[in-house]
């Protein structure tokens, strides 16, 4: 990045569209939530700004830290803010740009071709949620600094000789905040493990620049730098699998958009596809996505039509097949003042034009790519027909219990114990190891809202498993039956008849593994079970501590010790019972410790990060014995086993 290069980005740049005052008034419309989660947004915010000028090419560094006295400071080594007067508006530029609405560089056609924010609001609206807020310069050799109180300048904007904020480089902008508690009252502390995992995804994306996060309260120091971008990003998420081939590249710059693809089939059966705009991560795809997926279906399709002949080519493949087993990114960068996104959240982009940019650049590319690639291309088929064989399997096994009738609910399994209550956001369903326990559970539970299916065994390993196989465990089958939703391509999560499921096993090696089988399950087959927060794991205790007529129970190691040392000198004829397992415990006990709304321990099932959940499934579930060695050899110190 040169950045001796002329730039145009001064105080005539800014263009001012509205004032702060209904930011504090109605703080959710523009950052969404003041619980934890706005916390992480408005520090994004902040990094998103230097991250505009790391895609300029005017910065090469951004350092982050999370101070102990609860401020964010977020340091880069880009032009610096613009501090000269605007005529116009008789103040600083950069009082305006942290003072209003709607001000910054963004809204011009020269100062940012790209950048991640969609509004250019974010410093302004960090600025109105701070307690306290310090913004500081470097341009031309000089230092200029200006604070505010919620957003209220303390003073104008002025030269100093030394900064307030340990700023590190020779020029560039440096801001320190305090999250206002009058807005955030929950918490302002920050989701740190999130937010790592967003800067090392913007790290992936903006290939050469140097990201460095110190956590003042924690001692921990991270760093990101990748030189291969998108192709350093498909690598990582195939971490720990098979691949098929080398990644395929593309890159295709036009009109003032660019677009970067990085494709590359490994052996699972899951589908891992991220996309992007301008670095925000477009959750839920967009018109870019779109256009990538009817390109490669169609690609292959065309090949496969050139080399195969008619009866080896059946059907055709469709969308569906070329999933299995794709890991993919698909990174649009484009103009902000363009930018389209649907709904509030900046997770789906909305511009028709992509679809049409990225399909035909896609289509181009492996069109020639699979002619001059014949291995690859072929393997890629040999990949994608094996799954439309596998889909054709499932469907006709599926086809085969729906003519029967049990996916649709017309005749629930034998052993479910039902519950009495058919609204399912009032209805739970224990998934609970053995018949012995789901006796147990049968009788202690609450059966107006409390259903109960006992699982006998181990359950099949799901995570390489097709549909036909998944069916044909019978065990499985009857969950999918007693969740009364189906699965598959004609899946309906509007018909799941309960909306707590909780995995209750015992606290033992083979109870931890069957849970691990079931969480396999959901998390590759019924996928939304999980992100709609419907699925949890109940906590039974480990110890009951009986001194006398007092008994307690402890759902830990700690908190055994801390129960026996409160008895103090009854402790010494204390009757210390280990649960093994759920049917050591009566009916009563299962209910109190366990099951009664009012004393049990949930814990709710949640993906936090996608790829490292499919990385840990992968390795510890597929067939590739080495990844999981070396994990167990890593990890062996932290297991606590009860032999």
């Amino acid at each position: 990045m040169d950045k001796s290069k002329k730039s145009s980005y001064g105080a005539e740049s800014i263009v001012v569209l509205e004032g702060l005052d209904p930011v504090r008034r109605r703080p959710a419309m523009y950052i969404g939530t003041t619980s934890q989660a706005g916390i992480n947004h408005c520090l994004n915010e902040i990094v998103d700004n230097a991250i505009d000028e790391a895609l300029a090419g005017y910065c090469q560094n951004i350092f982050i830290i999370i101070e102990k006295n609860g401020y964010f400071t977020v340091y880069d080594d880009g032009r610096g803010i613009p501090v000269e007067m605007i005529k116009k508006y008789k103040t600083s530029a950069l009082e305006i740009v942290m003072t209003k609405l709607h001000a910054g560089g963004k809204f011009t056609a020269g100062a940012y071709k790209i950048s991640g924010g969609l509004h250019g609001v974010g410093a302004s609206v960090v600025n109105a949620l701070s307690e306290h807020y310090i913004v500081e310069v470097k341009r031309e050799g000089k230092l200029y600094r200006q604070e505010y109180r919620r957003g209220v300048p303390l003073y104008k904007v002025k030269p100093v000789k030394n900064s307030a904020i340990n700023f590190p480089f020779s020029q560039g902008t440096g801001v320190s905040f305090l999250p206002d508690k009058e807005i955030f009252k929950e918490t302002i502390d920050l989701n740190y493990s999130l937010f790592r995992r967003q800067i090392k995804e913007r790290a992936y994306l903006i290939k050469n620049v140097y990201f460095k996060i110190n956590n003042l309260k924690t001692g921990e120091k991270t760093a990101y730098y990748f030189d291969g971008g998108v192709l350093s990003l498909i690598k990582d998420i195939n971490r720990g699998k098979k691949v098929l081939h080398p990644p395929i590249y593309i890159k295709k710059t036009a009109d003032n958009r660019e677009l970067e693809v990085a494709i590359q089939y490994n052996d699972s059966i899951a589908e891992n596809v991220y996309s992007f705009v301008n670095v925000i991560n477009t959750h839920e795809g967009g018109t870019h996505l779109t256009g990538f997926r009817i390109a490669l279906t169609k690609s292959i399709n065309t090949y496969a039509k050139k080399v195969l002949s008619e009866k080896d080519l059946g059907e055709g493949l469709t969308g569906e097949d070329v999933k299995e087993g794709l890991s993919a990114v698909v990174y649009v960068k484009m103009p902000a003042t363009n930018l389209q996104f649907e709904g509030q959240t900046k997770t789906k982009l909305g511009n028709s034009e992509i679809q049409t940019f990225v399909q035909q650049a896609v289509a181009d590319y492996l069109d020639v790519f699979f002619e001059e690639n014949p291995k690859i291309a072929r393997d890629i088929l040999s990949k994608v027909f094996l799954a439309q064989r596998a889909r054709l399997a499932a469907k006709a096994a599926k086809e085969a219990v729906i003519r029967k009738g049990a996916l649709e609910g017309s005749s629930l399994p034998g052993k479910l114990a039902d519950c009495q209550e058919k609204d399912p956001a009032l209805s739970e369903l224990f998934l609970v190891e053995g018949n012995s326990a789901g006796g147990t559970a049968k009788q202690g539970r609450d059966r107006r809202f409390q259903a109960i299916l006992p699982l006998r065994g181990k359950i099949l390993n799901t995570e390489r498993a097709y549909l036909d196989k998944v069916l044909a465990f019978k065990e499985i089958k009857d969950l999918v039956i007693a969740l009364g939703m189906g699965i598959g391509e004609t899946i309906d999560y509007k018909k799941l008849r309960y909306h707590k499921i909780i995995i209750m096993t015992d606290a033992d090696v083979d109870g931890e593994h069957i849970r691990t089988l079931l969480l396999t399950f959901f998390y590759r087959h019924l996928p939304q079970i999980i992100t709609n927060g419907h699925l949890y794991i109940a906590q039974p205790p480990l110890y009951k501590i009986q001194a006398g007529k007092k008994v307690s129970y402890a759902y830990s190691e700690e908190e055994k010790e801390k129960i026996i040392q409160s008895l103090g000198e009854q402790a010494k004829n204390a009757i210390v019972q280990r649960y093994k397992g759920l049917g050591e415990m009566n009916p009563e006990q299962l209910w109190e410790t366990t099951m009664n709304q009012e004393n049990r321990i949930l814990k709710q099932v949640t993906i936090e990060d996608g790829q490292e959940a499919d990385y840990v499934f992968s390795m510890l579930m597929g067939e590739e014995v080495p990844p999981r060695k070396k994990f167990i050899i890593t990890h062996a110190k932290m297991a606590n086993l009860d032999i």
